[in-house]
C-alpha cells in the first residue's frame, strides 16, 4: 500500500472514530434529552439549536474564501502572520456583531423565552465562528486528526456536563444551552493553542490587509450564500411549521430530522477527508474517481433505509410521546441518501473544480421553489404531512440538479441512474404509507432493494475493485 493510501486510511480512521463516538453522543442526546426534558422544554432546546445552526454565516464568507484559497496546502507553507492577523480582525468584528444582537434583543424585543434564546445564540455565535476558522485551517492543510478532535471534543464535554446536571435533578433547557456554550468555549481555546504560532504574531495593519480580506469575502461569499440557501431549504419549512402550528410540533419535527441526520455522521466523516485529497488529485482522474465513488456509495446508502422499521419500533417504545413524529421518518429517512451524496461527492467535487457559482445557483433555485411551495402547503392547504414530504422533495431536487450540472461538466452520463434511484425512493415511501411502517413495510422495501441491486450489482462490484486497487496503489 502506497504512502498516499496510508495517509487517506489514517485520516479516515481519525474522522470515523471521532464520528463513531459522536454518533453515540447523538443517540444519547436524541433519546435521553427529550425523555428527561418533556416536549415543551425539548422544543425550546431545539429552537436554540435551530437558531445557532445559522450563526456560522455571520462571517459573510470571509472564512470560506480562506478555505478555498489554501485548500490542499501544507500547514508549514501558510502565511501565518497574514492568517493570524485575519483571525484577530474577524474576532473583533464578531464581538461587535454579537454585542449588537444582544442589545437589540434586550431593548427591541419583549422579554420572553425566545428573546433569551436569541441572546444566548448571539453569545455562542462568536465562539462558533472562531472555532470554524481553526477547523478550516486544519481541514485545508490535511491536519485531520486535530480537525476531528476540535470538531468533536466539545460534544464529549457537553455530554459530561449534562449528565451531571440531569443526575442532580436539573430539567431546565436554559442550563443545557449554557453548558453547550461553555463546552464550545473550552474546546475553541484548546484549538487556539494548536495554532498558537499563527495567532501569537504581530498583527498586520488593517489598511494593509483590507484588499486581502475583501477578496476572501468576495470569493467565499458565493459558498457562504450557497450554504445559507442550503440550510434555509429545510429551515424555511421548519420556521413556517413553528409559526403555523406550535412549538411542540416544531420540536417533534426537529426530533425526526435529528434521528435521520444521525445516520449521516459517517458520510460527513469521509467528506472531511475528501476535499484536501481531491485538491491534490490529478484533475484528469477526477471523473473516473467520481464514477467509482458514486458506484460504491449510492447502493450502500439505499441499504441503510432497511434500518427504518427497527429504528421506529425501538424509538416508539422508548419515546411514545413522539410516535406521531416517527411516522414522518418513513418520509424523511431517504434524506440520508440525498444529503449524504451532496456532502460526500457533489459539493466536494464542485468545490474542488471551483464551481462555487453552480453550488449557489442550485441552492438558490431550490430555495425559491421550496419557499413558494411551502407557503402554499403550510398556510393555504395546512397539511403537516405534505410539509414533511416537501423537505425530502426539496433535498432530492437539489441533489439531482447539482449532480446533473456536475456530471455534465465532466461528461459523465447519469440520467438513467437518477431515474432508477428516484423510483426506489418513491417505493420506500409508498411501502411505509401503505403498511404503516411495520415489518411488512420492511419486507416490501427489501424486495425493492434486491431488485434495484440486481440492476446495479455489476457497477457496484466494478467500483469496489477499482477503489480497492486505488488504495493499494495498483
Amino acid at each position: 500500500m502506497n504512502e498516499k493510501a496510508k495517509s487517506v486510511i489514517k485520516n479516515l480512521y481519525y474522522t470515523v472514530a471521532a464520528n463513531f463516538a459522536t454518533l453515540g453522543i447523538s443517540v444519547l442526546l436524541n433519546l435521553f434529552v427529550p425523555k428527561l426534558l418533556g416536549v415543551t422544554e425539548y422544543s425550546y432546546w431545539q429552537l436554540y439549536i435551530f437558531y445557532s445552526s445559522y450563526v456560522g454565516f455571520l462571517h459573510f464568507g470571509w472564512i470560506d474564501g480562506i478555505y478555498l484559497k489554501i485548500g490542499g496546502e501544507e500547514y508549514s507553507d501558510l502565511d501565518k502572520r497574514n492568517l493570524g492577523s485575519q483571525f484577530w480582525y474577524l474576532a473583533t468584528f464578531e464581538i461587535i456583531m454579537s454585542f449588537a444582537v444582544i442589545l437589540w434583543a434586550i431593548f427591541m424585543m419583549p422579554a420572553s423565552t425566545k428573546s433569551t434564546i436569541l441572546i444566548l445564540t448571539a453569545v455562542v455565535s462568536f465562539i462558533t465562528i472562531m472555532k470554524t476558522f481553526i477547523l478550516y485551517i486544519f481541514q485545508s492543510t490535511n491536519r485531520i486528526k486535530e480537525y476531528a478532535q476540535l470538531s468533536r471534543n466539545d460534544r464529549y464535554l457537553y455530554v459530561l456536563f449534562i449528565t451531571i446536571y440531569f443526575s442532580m435533578g436539573g430539567r431546565n433547557f436554559i442550563w443545557l444551552i449554557i453548558m453547550d456554550i461553555l463546552s464550545k468555549l473550552i474546546v475553541t481555546i484548546w484549538g487556539m493553542t494548536r495554532v498558537k504560532d499563527m495567532l501569537s504574531i504581530k498583527v498586520i495593519r488593517l489598511n494593509d490587509l483590507f484588499l486581502e480580506i475583501f477578496d476572501n469575502i468576495n470569493i467565499g461569499s458565493k459558498l457562504m450564500l450557497s450554504s445559507i440557501a442550503s440550510m434555509l431549504i429545510t429551515g424555511t419549512i421548519r420556521f413556517f411549521v413553528e409559526k403555523k402550528w406550535t412549538i411542540e410540533v416544531f420540536g417533534k419535527l426537529s426530533f425526526t430530522l435529528s434521528i435521520s441526520n444521525m445516520f449521516l455522521t459517517f458520510v460527513n466523516a469521509v467528506g472531511i477527508v475528501m476535499f484536501p485529497l481531491l485538491r491534490r488529485t490529478n484533475q484528469q482522474k477526477l471523473p473516473s474517481l467520481f464514477v467509482t465513488l458514486r458506484g460504491l456509495f449510492v447502493p450502500l446508502t439505499y441499504g441503510v433505509l432497511l434500518f427504518y422499521v427497527p429504528a421506529k419500533y425501538i424509538l416508539g417504545a422508548w419515546l411514545p410521546e413522539y410516535n406521531e413524529s416517527l411516522k414522518f421518518m418513513g418520509i424523511l429517512f431517504p434524506i440520508i441518501i440525498y444529503e449524504g451524496r451532496m456532502s460526500l461527492l457533489i459539493n466536494t467535487y464542485l468545490k474542488t473544480l471551483r464551481k462555487e457559482k453552480t453550488i449557489l445557483l442550485v441552492n438558490v433555485l431550490t430555495l425559491v421553489m421550496t419557499l413558494l411551495v411551502s407557503l402554499l402547503v403550510i398556510f393555504v392547504i395546512g397539511d403537516l404531512t405534505l410539509a414533511v414530504g416537501l423537505i425530502l422533495f426539496s433535498l432530492a431536487f437539489r441533489c439531482n440538479l447539482a449532480e446533473f450540472f456536475l456530471c455534465r461538466s465532466m461528461n459523465i452520463p447519469v440520467g438513467y441512474s437518477l431515474v432508477l434511484e428516484t423510483t426506489v425512493t418513491i417505493l420506500f415511501i409508498i411501502s411505509n404509507q401503505l403498511f404503516g411502517g411495520n415489518f411488512v413495510s420492511m419486507l416490501a422495501y427489501l424486495v425493492v432493494y434486491l431488485i434495484y441491486f440486481l440492476f446495479v450489482h455489476r457497477s457496484f462490484i466494478r467500483s469496489f475493485k477499482e477503489f480497492k486497487a486505488l488504495l493499494i496503489g495498483n
